[in-house]
């Protein structure tokens, strides 16, 4: 049986000051049975918090939004990355109705862009149990106060950079909150969440540079797949798909 949103958002929503990670402690929890659809972690400070492929995600005590989101997957174990596009597209949805003055895409596979710099990113990390799909852990690092970054992430940006506003954290963790769960559990069709996806893809129908650590080369990006290959028309006129991890995105100065 499906479950109402309204319900998960009465699931406990857990503010901690500092841990290592807020994925981490929500798989803990899941661990330890002691979790639930709904359930949500946040953090004034990481001190280990993970990004995409082990990187880690460094911020400023008190200046990012720092959030885990447990959800009960509603799709098959082969729609991972719809589910992954359709939190993605409920952040941007977000963003978008937060400030008339952003210009929101996703850069694929699903760091969150405002004003072509990256204000964010989100790691998904998934519990099976044979081919069960019991749970995921959503975690969202934004960028909300920073006022500087270090020189070596010329390309971030915070939402009080791009728009001079000073934003709450809680107002918009709950703003995401609502949104993520009612995209994941509303019953929407996976090509639809496919045209938003690509609707909000960063640079699409535009050059690229792209890398695999020896070669260099651009191409126009199409769109993204539900399988979450990215399709790259290159300069010869074939179309290239790629996955994530195999070709590195080649930030313009």
């Amino acid at each position: 049986m499906a479950l109402d949103v309204i319900d998960l958002l009465d699931a406990p929503v857990i503010e901690l000051d500092s841990i290592d990670s807020t994925n981490n402690y929500a798989m803990r929890l899941i661990d330890a049975d002691t979790a639930q659809a709904g359930l949500t972690i946040t953090a004034t400070e990481q001190t280990s918090g993970k990004g995409q492929r082990g990187r880690h995600w460094a911020g400023m005590p008190g200046q990012s939004l720092l959030m885990s989101l447990v959800v009960t997957p509603q799709q098959p174990l082969e729609q991972q990355f719809v589910f992954s596009a359709a939190v993605a597209v409920a952040v941007a949805e977000v963003l978008d109705a937060l400030y008339e003055g952003w210009n929101v895409k996703i850069k694929w596979p699903n760091d969150i862009i405002v004003n072509d710099k990256k204000a964010g990113g989100i790691l998904i990390e998934n519990i099976l149990r044979g081919s069960n799909w019991l749970y995921s852990i959503v975690g969202l690092g934004l960028n909300v106060l920073q006022e500087s970054f270090p020189l070596e992430l010329l390309n971030a940006t915070s939402l009080k950079l791009a728009s001079g506003k000073e934003f709450k954290l809680p107002v918009i963790r709950d703003m995401l909150r609502h949104n993520i769960l009612d995209a994941l559990y509303r019953k929407t069709a996976p090509e639809e969440t496919m045209r938003l996806y690509n609707q909000y893809l960063f640079r699409r129908s535009e050059e690229q540079a792209f890398s695999n650590g020896h070669d260099a080369w651009n191409g126009i990006i199409v769109k993204a797949s539900a399988d979450g290959k990215l399709m790259v028309q290159l300069q010869d006129g074939s179309i290239a798909n790629y996955t994530h991890g195999d070709v590195a995105w080649m930030w313009s100065s």
